[in-house]
């Protein structure tokens, strides 16, 4: 149990970590729109989608693929996108003069964002073809 939270922990710090290293290399956004939240949030998409799909195709969620998946699904993807600057980017917007830009980029990263999961799902279920799931009847 700790060494699961352990790694989840672990994992944030990493995530988080190459978040800030982007940002600072391609700077954060100061402008009018959140370009890099919004381009980190939808790696991570693709990333987390192809990962927990890829995890489940392989077998059971036990022993190293729950360490894989805690770790870095939870930890290292968690800490590298990132809800609350999201939300407080668009709460900026919202209310700062530029509605149509803030309901603009909500929309556009909640639609892209499940866009991008569903095409990490897809590629995963191309290339991780071991274990089939139930109801697939392959």
């Amino acid at each position: 149990m700790w060494a699961l939270a352990l790694l989840v922990g672990v994992g944030g710090c990493v995530g988080t970590l190459v978040r800030a290293l982007l940002e600072s290399a391609f700077g954060a956004d100061h402008g009018h729109f959140p370009v890099m939240t919004l381009t980190i949030n939808l790696v991570g998409s693709v990333v987390l989608g192809l990962l927990l799909e890829g995890l489940a195709r392989t077998g059971d969620d036990v022993g190293p693929r729950k360490a894989v998946r805690l770790g870095v699904g939870t930890g290292v993807i968690g800490g590298f996108t990132t809800y609350s600057t999201f939300a407080v980017e668009t709460d900026r917007l919202l209310g700062g003069g530029s509605p149509v830009i803030g309901l603009v980029y909500a929309l556009v990263s909640v639609a892209a964002g499940l866009l991008c999961a569903a095409s990490g799902i897809l590629v995963a279920r191309k290339v991780f073809r071991a274990r089939p799931m139930d109801g697939e009847g392959r």
